[in-house]
């Protein structure tokens, strides 16, 4: 018999509306179990874990993402597998951040949540629980977990953590992942997609990062951008990492104070790293000159990875080795755990 944790943090999938005010309102456990009987009556043993309080995803904070990894952490023997209940508004960054702090994971940690409460007639938070507690326990033909990684269930598509971004706040299908294919999807029968799946080492023990650093900031170009406000976000006290979100491939305007803000803030030991602003493609710093201008600043390149993704790579990676920085510098240009891709051939 297979064994789950889920581990609720809050968000919508926890709610239910009081039938007298007609508010909404966090459920107890018990409440909660009342709403999906079919968790207890099938052929796995589930049980639950819930933060006290629990948390609305806008107040979610890198203290937060600790607790998740804990938790996993603590736990991580006893159970087959975890799925983590989250607000949707940033989940992306929790299950991002945690792709990240959990190393080694050989085992599914599955984030979902709902666009309606559970106590909702038409909510889509019992199919979205049911499913990500299946893929949670299943198992290949040779026993082992099908999913060994982090990742995130939502309305029939599982998509790796760290490659999603929230896309849509009104209809179900709130997630997607724009350069990385689905690793499964979810119909009358499940169909995973293995090749996409990242696998780890044998026997490589659960290994966890749970320093954080939040001395960084995300500054994104625009028409008009002006240097007073370049240099305030560049001249931050304590600021560490920058992430650079520019035009198309990775370019941006070609003025010469904007190349020495940059070149100024990289010589004082700021990791700036060039995130495109398109959903879909990647940063191809060698292709027009006004990118270049970066590369000349020191810029690095952020290839195909998400803002949520690499401002989470960032927190960890400058929490974890807060004196290496070329370290950190070394580990933001190359994937660690399938966050991006490094050349020109996306998926």
């Amino acid at each position: 018999m297979k064994r789950i944790l889920v581990i609720l943090t809050g968000g919508t999938i926890t709610m239910v509306r009081n039938a007298q005010s007609g508010a909404l309102h966090p459920a107890d456990v018990d409440t909660f179990k009342a709403f999906v009987p079919e968790l207890f009556a099938g052929n796995m043993e589930v049980e639950m874990l819930p933060f006290s309080p629990l948390i609305d995803s806008s107040d979610i904070s890198p203290t937060n993402w600790v607790k998740m990894a804990k938790a996993v952490a603590e736990n991580y023997n006893r159970y087959d597998g975890f799925v983590i209940l989250h607000g949707t508004d940033t989940m992306s960054y929790s299950a991002s951040a945690l792709s990240f702090m959990l190393e080694n994971v050989g085992k599914p940690i599955v984030f979902t949540g709902s666009q309606l409460p559970v106590g909702v007639l038409r909510s889509d938070a019992k199919e979205n629980l049911l499913s990500a507690i299946e893929i949670a326990a299943e198992t290949g033909a040779d026993g082992k977990p099908m999913v060994p990684e982090v990742t995130i269930y939502f309305e029939g598509s599982l998509f790796r953590a760290n490659r999603t971004t929230k896309k849509n706040a009104e209809h179900f299908e709130a997630f997607d992942s724009y350069n990385y294919p689905s690793l499964a999807k979810v119909g009358v029968h499940i169909q995973y997609r293995p090749n996409f799946i990242l696998y780890p080492e044998a026997n490589m023990p659960l290994f966890t990062h749970l320093h954080t650093c939040t001395d960084v900031a995300i500054l994104k170009l625009f028409p008009g951008i002006n240097e007073t406000v370049v240099r305030a976000v560049l001249s931050a006290p304590g600021l560490r990492g920058v992430v650079l979100e520019t035009y198309g491939s990775g370019n941006a305007p070609s003025a010469r104070w904007l190349y020495e803000a940059l070149k100024q803030a990289v010589d004082k030991g700021v990791i700036i790293v060039n995130k495109t602003q398109c959903s879909t493609g990647t940063v191809d710093m060698g292709q027009y000159d006004v990118a270049r201008n970066l590369l000349k600043a020191g810029v690095i390149s952020g290839y195909d990875i998400t803002t949520e993704a690499l401002l989470t790579k960032m927190m960890t990676l400058f929490g974890e080795f807060p004196n290496e920085p070329d370290k950190v510098r070394h580990l933001l240009s190359i994937p660690i755990c399938g966050e991006m891709t490094t050349t020109s051939n996306n998926l």
